[in-house]
Order: structure tokens, then sequence, then C-alpha cells
């Protein structure tokens, strides 16, 4: 499939690729430093960057003390950034650096943002640091944003602005704009980049010297997530390192890029030549999720009325041909591949649902539960998560009454799995063989199965899900208790539920809020922990082996029924529906994520427990068809499940698809607009599907 279609470029879908530069510092020496800066942009330009910052006053070195107001080496400095400017020219690259600036008879620490062979403007540093180990106001005037500057500063043949209030905006690129600040002025407590980013910028700039000691990495670090957390932003940092003056003073050459309080890159410290920290950021992203925060527009109207940024305009480099991204890329939404991270997910998880089933139990009064133990992975779940709550209420687990209800399609390994997880866990446990009730029912309703005929269509699979449900309601009725949920997040995505009286309905759902990759996760989790006891674990263990299937169907030649081949692997449609719910991209982006996560199974991360059987690939054609399944899914025919959901406490990021929670929406929508999005903006045509029912 030939790749040069705009569809695979990041460009088309959003993403500028960006470079945090730490060159080798020659200090007082700006022709060594613009040597040195051009290597760099080469090799950036190469690499398909679109933006590049560099370290505080890199064109002069910053621990320079009093010779940072030598006129040879102001004037050096000024032809050397003309220099750089003119390579910008011919590199379709935005270059930032920093200098030493002179302008109305005053000395500025700024930083010089070129493009297309110019000189566009100078940054000039708000917050000069005058303790410790500084004293920058002994050569530096401060920028006052309250006022704009007056006369603009003739530099060459340019006439180039000089002003702390001034944002840069790409005029081919959609969001790429970008502000910029200079080290301190990130540790003040309002930092020039706040308006910044509320009068627009979607990526912050910071040109740091910022010597090291002991602790100051992490304490960056931080200040550079929560910033880019707090403005919704991205933030890229990058401080001086091997080469600057270290007559009282050391340099780390710390490099790190955060997007919406996430760290995508970081680059090594303490390397003695001079490096590039590459990421792409998702501007659309941050814009997406700006549209859909309003206190950031709130708060953006309050702070910046009556502070007027201008913008200046550069051209950006063009969409080209196929190049992956490069940035941190998840293949499960849900599910974090760092080992720590899945750890600390998974408790807050389970106990997220633990504590609202816990909730439930005390507000009604209830020592009585109903559930329906299938064998398969959400009702174990739910029944691990009704297990500890009972734990924690110091209730008998004996309260929890659960059945095992076969049906036509029922195979024994699930019945046998379903038998030895109650048993194991020390429930009441019954069975309740539902297909003399069904046979009764699809006789009454003159079905032809009822003869014998082999016709298992949709009828004859909702007659046993409902009466399923319809057993377990008229069950906590006779014990005084309650029906728990156990229908996960993706299944409510899909509208992959039996309707009303169905497993669609219950009085409590504990899984409704938990996307089904994520529950394979937390069911490993509890019985490594052995969290409900030790006896578990085999049997947890075997119920995780077997293929996910709604049994309603008898096997056909061993082949028991999949619920995959019907709605599309799970792994994909958790993928769908976290990039569609939280930031509501385009299907286009989302099959272009897709494709750049699950095209090699060789490449990036896998969840920490993922069996080898399950590390996959998928090209771009297969993605593309269970896309276009799912769009009609989860926006023309399941919302009016979705509308009519029983309690459930909401658990994921991705979002919660509760009608009183993340997701309201009306149910009788068309998915035009969303399948003509996919087919204009991808060179793939799959199948037009079918409407589920």
């Amino acid at each position: 499939m030939a790749q040069t279609h705009p569809f695979f470029s990041p460009a088309t879908h959003g993403f500028v690729r960006v470079a945090a530069a730490t060159p080798v510092v020659y200090p007082a020496d700006p022709r060594a430093n613009a040597d040195e800066h051009i290597r760099l942009i080469e090799q950036a330009a190469e690499q398909g960057v679109d933006l590049i910052v560099f370290p505080e006053l890199s064109l002069s070195g910053y621990a320079l003390d009093d010779l940072h107001m030598q006129g040879a080496l102001l004037d050096e400095v000024e032809r050397q950034a003309l220099r750089l400017a003119e390579v910008t020219g011919g590199t379709a690259i935005t270059v930032v650096v920093g200098a030493p600036v002179r302008h109305a008879e005053r000395l500025y620490n700024g930083a010089i943002v070129l493009a297309g062979g110019r000189v566009i403007g100078v940054v000039p540093k708000t917050y000069l640091p005058n303790y410790r180990e500084y004293c920058e106001k002994r050569w530096f005037s401060s920028a006052n944003a309250s006022q704009r500057f007056g006369e603009p500063l003739q530099w060459g043949d340019e006439i180039v602005e000089v002003d702390p209030c001034v944002l840069f905006e790409a005029e081919n690129r959609a969001g790429f704009v970008f502000g910029v600040e200079i080290c301190e002025d990130f540790w003040a407590p309002l930092p020039p980049s706040t308006r910044q980013a509320m009068a627009g910028a979607r990526i912050l700039l910071n040109l740091s010297a910022s010597n090291i000691v002991i602790g100051k990495a992490e304490e960056r670090a931080l200040l550079c997530a929560s910033q880019s957390a707090r403005t919704m932003a991205a933030y890229v940092f990058t401080a001086s390192g091997w080469g600057e003056s270290t007559t009282d003073l050391a340099w780390d050459g710390q490099a790190t890029i955060h997007e919406l309080g996430a760290k995508l890159a970081e680059g090594e410290r303490f390397g003695m030549g001079g490096a590039l920290t590459i990421c792409d950021i998702d501007v659309d992203r941050i814009g997406q999720d700006r549209l859909r925060n309003g206190t950031f527009a709130d708060c953006s109207d309050r702070e910046t009325h009556g502070s007027a940024f201008s913008r200046h305009l550069f051209p950006a480099r063009e969409a080209s041909a196929a190049v992956d991204l490069i940035r941190p890329l998840d293949r499960f939404p849900f599910v974090p591949d760092d080992p720590a991270r899945l750890d600390r997910d998974c408790y807050e998880a389970f106990n997220i649902q633990v504590q609202g089933l816990m909730k439930r139990m005390t507000a009604t009064g209830s020592k009585t539960v109903v559930i329906g133990i299938s064998g398969g992975l959400d009702s174990t779940h739910a029944l691990l998560v009704a297990c500890r709550a009972f734990d924690r209420l110091e209730l008998p687990r004996t309260g929890i009454r659960a059945w095992t209800m076969p049906g036509f399609g029922t195979s024994e390994g699930t019945k046998a799995n379903a038998w030895a997880l109650m048993k194991a866990l020390g429930v009441t446990a019954a069975e309740l063989d539902i297909r003399p009730a069904a046979e009764r029912m699809l006789a009454d309703i003159g079905h032809p199965a009822a003869n014998g005929e082999p016709v298992h269509d949709i009828t004859y699979e909702n007659v046993q899900a409902g009466l399923r449900t319809d057993y377990l309601f008229r069950l906590a009725n006779q014990h005084d208790g309650f029906v728990i949920g156990t229908g996960d997040l993706s299944e409510l995505a899909l509208g992959w539920a039996t309707y009303g009286v169905g497993d669609h309905m219950s009085h409590y759902g504990v899984n409704s809020g938990v996307a089904k990759t994520l529950i394979r996760h937390l069911i490993r989790w509890v019985a490594d922990r052995e969290l409900v006891g030790a006896e578990a674990t085999p049997v947890l263990q075997a119920i995780l082996d077997t293929e996910i299937s709604p049994e309603l169907v008898p096997a056909k030649d061993g082949q028991i029924q999949s619920t995959e081949a019907t709605v599309g692997p799970y792994a994909l449609n958790d993928f769908f529906l976290f990039h569609f719910s939280r930031y509501g991209m385009a299907p286009s982006k989302v099959a272009f994520l897709a494709w750049q996560a699950w095209k090699d199974a060789a490449t990036g991360h896998w969840p920490s427990g993922t069996p080898d059987d399950e590390k996959v690939e998928y090209d771009l054609e297969t993605i593309v068809f269970w896309l276009r399944k799912f769009i009609v899914r989860f926006f023309q025919t399941s919302q009016f499940k979705r509308s009519a959901l029983p309690n459930g406490p909401k658990v994921v990021t991705g979002g919660s698809l509760s009608p009183r929670g993340d997701w309201r929406a009306p149910s009788d929508v068309s998915a035009r607009v969303w399948l003509d999005e996919l087919d204009e903006n991808v060179p793939i045509k799959a199948p037009t599907p079918k409407d589920p029912t």
C-alpha cells in the first residue's frame, strides 16, 4: 500500500514534532555556539522536526557574569543570530534560541524566534532571579508584561518586536501556536506561560540555564508536569549542559517534554555531546481537551481580559509522507504499560468498585446480594468485588447468593469454572437450569427452535439472557437482596447487552465503569495478591484462559460462539472508545492512532502480564473494518441502552457512559457524519457493516 496519502503523516492529524536541544556550550564564543546550533538544527530537520528550542542564553553561554555587558560579545551574538535565521530559510523549521538582546538602552535576557529565514520576534525574560547564586538584575532588565514595548528593534535588515505578550502561530497548521518563557519565569507563582496558554498557546517553551544541585532535577520535572497539566498544554523544557563554566556552578542539561501532565520524553542528563530530545506533541488533542473544560475558558476570560497578546505568523512544514509517531502511544488506553502504574491503577479501580458496592449495601441495609456466574470474565470480576466488599463490611460471604444458569450454549468448561469459583470463594452457590423455561417461552411465541429447527437468531439468544436476569430479580426479592450487574464499559459502548430484563439491567452495576481490557488485568491483579484467598487463584487463571463468549448458541463442530468474531477485538474497541469518548477525535485520526499502535506487535511496550498469544497486530484494513462497525454501534444503535443504565461507579479517566455522567447523547442519530469523515480521509475502503440489532 503506497503510503504517500496525507493520512499517513502525523501533521495531518494535529501533531507537531518538537525538539528540546541541549548543545555543547562554548562560553563567550557565539560563533562556536552558532556552529553547534546549526549542527543540531540540521539533525532536527532531517528528522522532520517542526520546532526546536535551545537553552537560555545559548548563543553566548549563561555563566559569563559581567562579560554579558561587553560590546564585542553582544555584537557577535547579533551577527550569529542573523546567521541562524538564514539557516531556517532552507529547513522549514522554527528555531528558538537564547541570547542577550540590547534594546532601548537596556539589556534583556531574551528568546529569539527564527523562522522562514527571518528573526520574527524576541521574548524577554520577565522574572530575573537575584538570590542565592543568582544576580541577573546586575546585568539584565526585566520585561514588564503589563505594558507593551515601544520602538521595535532594528536587527540587520529586520524590524523586530521585543515583546513579552506575544504568541507565535503557524500560518498553515491549525493549533500550532506556542509561547515562550525563560527559566525563572516558571518558578514564579504566576508564570507568564499561564496567561500565554489562556491566550491560545498550546505549546509552551522554557529556555533554561538552571544550574544543577541535588534534588533540583526532580523539582524541575514536577514544575513542568504541573504546568502542562494546569495550563492544559505541552511544556518543553531544556537546560544548559556540558561546556558551561563550572567556576562556581554545575550543569546537567536536563530536557523534558510534557503534555497535559504526562511526560512524553526526556533526554540524558550530564551528557558530554550535544543532543536532541524529540517528541510529537498532539496540539489537536490539547485543543479538544480545552474545548471540553469550561473552567479553562472561564479562567481565560477572567485572567486575560485587557491583556492583548499579539500573534506573529510563521510558515511551518507541510504534511509529509508516512513517518512513525515519536511519542508514547498505549495499545491499551485503559491499561498502562508501566508495571508500577498498572499496579496502582488496579488498586484504585478495584477499590472504587468495592467502595461503590459497600456504600450501596450500607445505604439499603442489605446483607444479601444476588449474582449470576457464567464462568466468564465479567461475572467473575463482579463476584470478586462482592467478596471483597463483604469482607470489608465484616459480613459472611454466604450472604452472596450466586447462581450459575446453564443455557443452550453453555459449555462444560465454563460451567465447571463457575462452580469451582463459587466453591473457592465460599459463597452460597446454586444452579438454575434455564433451558426448560426457555423452551417453553420459545414454544409460546412460536419460534422455530421450539420444533427443533436450528434457528439461532437474536430472539433465541435474548430469550435466554432475559430469563437469566428475570430469575435473578425474583431471587433477589425472595432473599431480601439486590442484583449485582456484571456488564462492563466496553459492552455498553457496543450495545452488547440484552435490553430491559436482560444483562443490561441490575440494581447496581459494579463493572459499568471498567473496560473489558482492564478487567482481565484486574482479575490477574486480585489473583496474584490473593485478595480473596489463595484457593481461587487456579480457577481465576483458568477463566482468564477461556475465550470470551456469550454461550447462547450451541457449539458447532467444536467451535463455541465467539463475541469478538461478531463485534470485533475488544483491544481495538476499547482503543476506539477511549479516543472517541475522552477526546472526541475524528474517525480518521482514531484510525491513524490505532494503526500506529497496532501495526507491529514487535515494537512498543505491552502491559505487564500480557500473554504472548495476545500480542497480536492489525493492519489498517482490519482496523478500518472494525472501526466502521464500532462507529455504527456506538453512535447510532446503542445509545438507547445507555440512556437507561442502572447506577454504577465511574472508574477510568476515559469516562463513564452513564447518562448521569460523562456521556449524554440522543438515541436516534445517524452515524453518517463519522462514517463519511472516515471514508473521505482514510485511503482504505472497508465494507460497510450492517446495523447491529
